[in-house]
Formats: structure tokens, C-alpha cells, sequence
């Protein structure tokens, strides 16, 4: 049976030693850079047109990595989890057929609140300086 690899055999005058086949990544990411940094921290807080998973997962890969990032991808994360779920509900009570319409409505302007105040915050963010919305219950801390 022959041999599925084929022999990369190293010249003859190189004086390092073979190289393996396969070379993993590091243990640890980078830290972020300023602009790196002040980017992600910008985009968790314009995440929150989209609901609460944008700011989550940065959160979740760039909180050691960037300290700016993860102080306001956390305040991201805890402003827009409990409107997102507000929304959710009031997206399925909107099927109710009397009532729904109501709940549509309320499901609009809380998306709208949100929205108005992610970008209000994205802005801020993007300036460099922290932002803290007014009504947060910073459940995460």
C-alpha cells in the first residue's frame, strides 16, 4: 500500500529542522488595537436594531480581548435583551385575531425606541467616549 502524503523532503543545506504538516493557531487572540477596539464597541451598540444577539456575541468573543468592547458590548447586551424579548411577545400576541393589532403596534415602537437609542449610542461610541443608556437594568455586571 503506498503512502497517501507525499515526502516533502527539506533541502540539504536548510539547518532547520522538519517542519510538521500542521501548525495550530495560537492559545490566546490578539488584544484589540484603539480602532479595533472602539469599532467592535460601536457595532455592539448599532447591533441592537437587530435585538440583543449582535452585542452577545461580540460580547462573548471580544470581552478579553478589548476593554472598551467588552465594558460596552455589555451595556449593549443589557439594554436590548429585555425590549428583544417585549418584542417577541408582543410579535406572538399579535396573532390574537381581536387584540393583535394593539400588540403589532406595541411591538413597532418598541423597536423603534430601541433602534433610535442603539444608533444614539453607536454614535456616541464611535466618538470614543462610553455611553450609558438612562433605562438599562444591567442584569449582566
Amino acid at each position: 500500500m503506498s503512502n497517501p502524503r507525499p515526502n516533502h523532503p527539506q533541502p540539504a543545506n536548510s539547518g532547520s529542522p522538519a517542519r510538521p504538516d500542521y501548525q495550530g493557531a495560537p492559545a490566546n487572540a490578539l488584544p484589540l488595537t484603539a480602532s479595533e477596539d472602539r469599532q467592535w464597541a460601536t457595532l455592539s451598540h448599532f447591533g441592537g436594531i437587530l435585538g440583543f444577539v449582535p452585542s452577545l456575541i461580540i460580547y462573548l468573543v471580544f470581552r478579553d480581548r478589548g476593554p472598551f468592547t467588552a465594558q460596552e458590548s455589555k451595556e449593549a447586551l443589557n439594554f436590548t435583551l429585555p425590549p428583544t424579548i417585549l418584542a417577541l411577545v408582543a410579535w406572538l400576541l399579535s396573532f390574537i385575531p381581536v387584540v393583535g393589532g394593539y400588540f403589532a403596534i406595541l411591538n413597532a415602537l418598541i423597536w423603534i425606541v430601541v433602534a433610535v437609542y442603539s444608533v444614539i449610542a453607536g454614535i456616541e461610541c464611535n466618538r470614543g467616549r462610553p455611553y450609558r443608556y438612562r433605562f438599562n437594568l444591567r442584569r449582566f455586571r
